[in-house]
């Protein structure tokens, strides 16, 4: 089974995700994420793999289950949004010839079950930032040309979309967020509300509210998701404090503009 835990508290977790963990013999997968399990991994044989090791954690849970072990793919947030369950795809549609797996391997069930995205939790903090168009876009250019994430961004940018940025920055890695601010700066207002959200679901999380012209790379880290409204989200300053949200269009109905 492939499965995605959610950003990180057991709350968030569904009951189908701990079912099938439950169920496993083997859990494999970044020990953070395995660590995180608490006590639905305590007396199951578990393989961690570094930051960096997907294709060999992905390769070794398809191995192992073509040997008939029940085994269960980790993964943060949803497996299969910028995680590991399109490479588990992508292995198993390669011939063994090919960099693929085995025909044992290519034989097993593959089970996926869908998580709580970081975008989602990140949306629920916020308030409803998502009420209308967004699209999500990854900025780490390890696996994607540089060159293509420079054209989506303009191509959501001039879209109007609420944009979810994954992987923002790295330690190696910190231009292109700052460039997309500045690509986005040219469609949409300075003060366009940005929400950055890290560590979700931890005891360290933290929330918090910027303008778009005042976004600094160095206030994010890997754990952050950057949620840029768009051109038509605000932010509601409530007793609680400040919410997103982004109009769907209702205030047409609501102020008689539509009949």
């Amino acid at each position: 089974s492939i499965v995605g835990i959610g950003p990180g508290q057991h709350s968030w977790r569904t009951p189908e995700a701990s079912a099938l963990i439950s169920e496993a013999e083997e859990l494999v997968g970044y020990g953070l994420y395995i660590d995180i399990l608490g006590p639905l991994a305590i007396g199951k044989k578990r393989s961690d793999f570094p930051l960096g090791g997907e294709e060999a954690r992905c390769r070794y849970a398809l191995e192992e289950a073509g040997k008939g072990k029940n085994v269960a793919l980790i993964c943060s947030g949803d497996a299969g949004i910028y995680a590991m369950g399109a490479l588990v795809f992508e292995l198993l549609d390669r011939n063994e010839n090919e960099m693929g797996v085995s025909d044992a391997a290519k034989r097993i069930e593959v089970q996926c079950t869908p998580g709580v995205s970081a975008l989602q939790g990140a949306a629920a903090r916020a308030g409803a930032p998502l009420g209308h168009d967004f699209c999500t876009i990854s900025l780490s250019d390890l696996l994607t040309p540089r060159e293509d994430i420079i054209r989506r961004l303009h191509a959501a940018a001039e879209g109007d979309f609420v944009i979810a940025f994954y992987n923002p920055v790295s330690k190696t890695r910190r231009t292109l967020l700052a460039e997309a601010r500045e690509i986005l700066l040219k469609y949409r207002p300075n003060d366009t509300p940005v929400m950055l959200a890290s560590s979700l679901g931890r005891p360290e999380e933290e929330v918090r509210y910027r303008r778009l012209d005042e976004l600094e790379v160095d206030e994010v880290d890997m754990l952050t998701v950057v949620l840029i409204g768009s051109s038509n989200s605000r932010l509601a300053n409530l007793g609680e404090g400040a919410r997103m949200f982004t109009p769907r269009g209702y205030a047409r109905k609501i102020d008689g503009d539509l009949s």
